[in-house]
């Protein structure tokens, strides 16, 4: 059974969508402006389980840029869309505001929750620096099959958990880019430019300070050693702080993402630590730059299940087969 979902959006500042039966806020979408030098974006935060744990982080001490889950660009012709210092190889880590751009909200199409779905559809605009409109930004967020422990089916194993203890839930980022300028949009990471084991760029997310030392899990082996692999899901677990247990959650790559490389453009290779903090992101640009010629789109779509429990390897790929895309 999907949870019904309710949206309250606050102008200017955040689109939050509860899960209306216990009250639970899933996510927050905001929005509003903020430091220039953490190349300002929108992203989600907090996540929440359905046991109302937060399972994101907002402005580490040690990043102050990353916040929560949130749709990044660490290397772009030259600009760093992702925050703070940018890599130049040989020199390391360099503050240079010059090169800190962002990606500005312009208007929402839709916002509305119906029938256990919640929906977000955002315009924005990718700017250099110096506010030059580098590209445009269609973007669409989607909470959909939220599921309670005990009113699961058989595959889920529900054991004696009362409804509403706890369960899972989805959310698929939808994104499409643009290139509005008169040559072609380089996308990189660190690892192009020379860092190894490095290549985050695209969708990232930042694991609250609890999770670090997690459980990291795909479909053929576990642990850090996932770095830079290509693989259509890989999985987070963690164990909270200030309550008793876990949360897993699943990022997976649609089809058309193409994570082979097979028939496609540009494979992506998933960005993972879980020390000194817990990341990960299905990054596009991990070993290779890809290139966007200008008036070309580059659309890619991922999921993140949000889920309560430590879930091992079986009942990660029995869920996913009864969730297929």
């Amino acid at each position: 059974m999907n949870g019904p979902l309710r949206i309250t959006h606050v102008h200017g500042d955040r689109v939050t969508v509860t899960e209306e039966r216990h009250g639970i806020e899933l996510i927050s979408y905001v929005y509003r402006p903020e430091a220039a030098w953490e190349a300002p974006k929108p992203y989600v935060h907090p996540l929440r389980t359905l046991t109302d744990n937060v399972v994101s982080d907002y402005r580490p001490n040690d990043h102050r840029w990353h916040k929560g889950l949130q749709m990044t660009a660490s290397h772009l012709s030259g600009q760093n869309l992702w925050g703070g210092n940018t890599y130049v190889h040989g020199r390391d880590y360099q503050p240079l505001p010059e090169l800190v751009g962002s990606m500005a909200h312009l208007g929402f199409d839709e916002v509305a929750a119906e029938a256990g779905r919640a929906v977000v559809t955002e315009r924005l605009s990718w700017r250099h620096h110096d506010g030059t409109h580098w590209a445009d930004e269609l973007r669409r967020i989607e909470l959909h099959d939220v599921e309670y422990e005990g009113e699961r089916g058989k595959g889920h194993r529900a054991g004696n958990a009362a409804p509403g203890a706890g369960g899972s839930w989805t959310l698929t980022w939808s994104s499409a880019v643009t290139n509005r300028r008169s040559e072609p949009l380089r996308f990189g990471s660190p690892t192009t430019h020379g860092r190894e084991a490095a290549g985050y760029t695209g969708l990232f997310w930042r694991g609250p300070r609890a999770f670090r030392g997690g459980r990291i899990i795909g479909p053929d082996g576990e642990g850090p050693g996932l770095m830079g692999t290509q693989a259509p899901w890989l999985a987070y677990g963690g164990e909270h702080d200030g309550a008793d247990g876990h949360a897993t959650l699943i990022f997976r790559h649609a089809p058309e993402n193409d994570h082979s490389g097979a028939g496609g453009t540009h494979p992506a290779h998933w960005f993972v630590r879980n020390e000194p903090f817990a990341a990960v992101a299905p990054s596009f640009a991990f070993h290779e730059e890809l290139e966007l010629a200008p008036g070309d789109t580059l659309a890619r779509r991922y999921r993140i299940t949000v889920a309560d429990g430590a879930w091992d390897r079986n009942r990660i790929t029995e869920y996913l087969a009864e969730h297929p895309w």
